[in-house]
């Protein structure tokens, strides 16, 4: 027993390094072959190893840290960094001392037989090979089981100062030309003639070395290094893409990330050593990567909207933004922060409709081209779709566009010549490519078909905002009509153009009644111009040449009523045109609309002739002061048979051409000679652009007053009735032909009206006629 224990001391002895161990190896190989064969050896490693923590407890880590307590927070800053760094390297530089101190104890571990069991040692707890390698576990566990502000401090200006040098000396020939006004160096922070880059960058390579024997280099730089790189690719991202959009990034940024990041990385890591090698790079270029897709992201979703609203200029971004999408999971963030940033600047009174579709198309175009499934497309615009359609003008915007001249989205979208998609007969199943197949994202609403929502077009998806596209046949029939009658025009080659290309959309039964009306235009030129040659053979000479425009009347929407009597002059030229038009087509006459069309006039003054194209009932006006000329408001209301109040503001146009002046209230002069116009009153917009058709409040009161009678019927055979029965029996009698259909709600507050009106009671959820005395 005796030989066992002096064994067993002369080898814990040897193994001490703080001891001043000896090199006796015979007496070692003598004493480990002793406990050996008693089955000691495991208890000898387990011995050094606590003897190894205690060590490290107790006198390594205090001083190791001892080190960062000198750290510098007084000085400029160079002084600082440079105080920290030092404060850093002798730190690494005790660490190391202090593994070479452990080497002849771990190298004589590393001879121990290996025949020896050992699944019950500290190797196999480890799961390591080498005793060495239990040593750098010990020290990444004892020594940096915790870490200091300043420790933090100091490694982080370390690996800095390193990363910006690097950087410099990489690219120094493309910066001399920034540099030349400047005494400093940019990568050291020193004066020029004292630079000490490749000084720093020898220390910086000495250090890593040093860490790395001791085996806690990772332990020290990854939070450091994660944190610079990571700061580095948001500025890098930043600088370089932010603003621009016309510009494809993705690839040059990973190229930056590969060749400056990873290749400083791969300084730090490698270098010329082996305990840290190409696995933990490649880990860090992965998460690195990850990064840089979603910083960049997160970049271009924070200017989506602008990007969209740039599309197609920014196509680049888009696509850039399409393959962050694929490659991270931020699809929910940018389909949360588009939707905000469209309802926050779209969304509200202060933007006029034709804006606010101008961004939904752009929105549609670039969104597929980042999503073609649509479902990003789908979540985001749900909010400006439900806008859209509680504006009352949104209707009359979009048929405006897809008909007005010049170049735009809804105009390049209506020449395609693409039929109107139909969702609800569309099926999922027709025409798949199996092969080509790919399911929709996780956030797709299951409930919308699928391939519908990919090929749906920029029309079909506006047409889609009201679900109806009756009502966008009959907003274009309301503005083909306007536009004939406003302009007065009897060219029709574009109409029929946009006809033609609207009846591949919406199919020919929908445009029938616009046919109609261009026919009607084609004729009336045609009976125009026999007429006036039936009276030039006849030699007849009129001094007013009338030009009509015949209309169908049950195929145009409703015209705008305003009542007016001609001039004595006027009538006559318009009677004696009904007789040679009644001459022409037998048993059919005209009912005329004096207060549409155009009169051209010339207005002669004593110092000037003015020419102008006014309405009838401006030319009736202007006319009326040949008979005298001073009219009051009363006289000339009762001479035209025009309201007073309109009256105004027809006066108020020839007020603003100098021709007429208010000598005092409500009575008018005629301005014969031109002394200025100082006083004149500009007319209104909406004046001048009048329409001739009936507003769309108008129409529904017609619609409404035709279904009155219908009600009163209802009423009188069936005595009381709720409002829902009243509106299924008006959709099954009434609402046919061209009338449309009025929704419940419509209905119920025209009832209403009638309740208050007297016209109807209310009681016990049922209307009734009321009775009479």
């Amino acid at each position: 027993m005796d030989v066992v224990n002096d064994a067993w001391d002369f080898a814990t002895k040897f193994l001490s390094p703080w001891e001043n161990a000896t090199s006796q190896t015979t007496g070692f190989d003598s004493a480990v072959n002793i406990l050996g064969h008693n089955g000691l050896i495991n208890l000898l490693e387990d011995w050094f190893f606590e003897e190894v923590q205690r060590d490290l407890r107790q006198r390594v880590a205090p001083v190791f840290w001892n080190f960062f307590e000198n750290a510098s927070e007084d000085g400029t800053e160079n002084e600082k960094l440079e105080q920290n760094i030092a404060c850093l390297l002798q730190a690494a530089d005790y660490l190391h001392k202090i593994s070479q101190e452990y080497q002849p104890c771990l190298q004589a571990l590393e001879s121990l037989p290996r025949e020896i069991n050992r699944n019950y040692s500290m190797l196999a707890f480890c799961g390591v090979a080498k005793v060495t390698d239990v040593v750098r576990i010990l020290f990444k566990a004892v020594v940096f089981n915790r870490a200091s502000r300043e420790f933090r401090q100091c490694v982080g200006q370390f690996y800095s100062q390193a990363f910006r040098v690097f950087h410099y000396l990489n690219h120094e020939l493309e910066q001399e030309e920034d540099e030349e006004e400047s005494t400093e160096c940019l990568g050291c922070k020193h004066e020029k003639d004292s630079c000490e880059c490749q000084q720093i960058t020898l220390r910086f390579h000495a250090t890593n070395a040093k860490l790395d024997e001791v085996g806690v280099l990772e332990q020290v730089s990854a939070t450091s290094v994660t944190a610079l790189i990571h700061e580095q690719i948001q500025q890098h991202v930043e600088n370089t893409c932010k603003g621009n959009f016309e510009t494809a990034y993705l690839d040059s940024l990973e190229n930056w990330l590969e060749h400056k990041v990873l290749g400083w990385l791969k300084l730090v890591y490698a270098g010329n050593r082996t305990n840290i090698g190409s696995d933990c790079i490649e880990g860090f270029k992965g998460r690195l990567l990850h990064f840089l897709w979603e910083t960049y992201a997160n970049v271009q979703i924070g200017q989506l909207f602008k990007i969209i609203i740039d599309f197609p200029e920014s196509e680049p971004a888009i696509l850039d933004l399409k393959t962050c999408l694929e490659k991270t999971d931020m699809r929910a963030h940018l389909v949360s922060t588009l939707k905000t940033s469209l309802e926050t600047r779209l969304l509200h009174p202060g933007v006029n409709t034709a804006d606010i579709l101008t961004a939904y198309i752009s929105a549609i175009r670039a969104l597929r081209a980042l999503d073609p499934a649509g479902v990003i497309l789908e979540l985001v615009c749900d909010p400006v779709r439900k806008y859209l359609r509680s504006r009352e003008d949104t209707v009359r915007c979009i048929v405006s566009n897809l008909t007005d001249d010049g170049s735009n989205e809804l105009l390049e979208e209506l020449v395609k010549g693409q039929p109107l998609l139909d969702e609800s007969a569309h099926n999922d199943e027709e025409d798949v490519d199996w092969e080509k197949w790919m399911p929709d994202p996780v956030d797709a609403d299951p409930a919308t078909a699928s391939k519908s929502r990919r090929a749906s077009d920029i029309i079909s998806m506006l047409v889609n905002i009201y679900g109806s596209k009756e009502l966008f046949v009959n907003e274009y029939r309301t503005l083909l009509a306007d536009r004939i009658l406003t302009n007065f025009n009897y060219e029709i080659e574009k109409e029929i153009r946009y006809l033609e290309l609207l009846k591949l959309r919406f199919g020919e039964s929908q445009l029938h009644f616009c046919e109609v009306m261009l026919k009607d235009v084609a004729d009336s030129k045609r009976i125009n111009s026999r007429i006036t040659e039936e009276r030039k053979q006849k030699g007849e000479i009129e001094d007013v040449e009338v030009n009509a425009m015949i209309l169908s009347a049950q195929f145009w929407p409703a015209f705008r009523e305003e009542k007016v009597t001609l001039p004595e002059h006027m009538q006559k030229l318009l009677e004696e045109y009904t007789r040679k038009f009644e001459t022409q087509k037998g048993n059919r006459t005209l009912n005329w609309k004096s207060h549409l069309g155009l009169v051209n006039i010339d207005v002669e003054l004593k110092d000037r002739t003015l020419n102008f194209s006014v309405s009838p009932v401006h030319a009736a006006i202007i006319m009326q002061f040949q008979e005298q000329e001073r009219w009051t408001v009363e006289d000339l209301s009762s001479a035209l048979q025009v309201p007073a109040t309109a009256l105004r503001r027809k006066i108020a146009y020839w007020q603003s051409q100098g021709l007429l002046k208010e000598e005092q209230t409500d009575t008018f002069l005629l301005v014969e000679e031109h002394k200025g116009r100082s006083h004149d009153i500009m007319i209104g917009e909406d004046e001048e652009a009048e329409s001739a058709m009936a507003s769309a409040h108008a129409q529904k009161e017609e619609e409404l007053q035709v279904f009155w009678t219908y009600i009163v019927g209802m009423l009188s055979n069936l005595e009381s009735l709720p409002l829902e029965r009243i509106h299924s029996m008006l959709r099954m009698f009434a609402m046919q032909g061209t009338s449309g259909e009025i929704t419940i709600h419509e209905l119920k507050h025209f009832l209403d009206k009638k309740v208050k009106d007297q016209c109807l009671a209310y009681s016990g959820g049922v209307y009734r006629l009321p009775k009479t005395s």
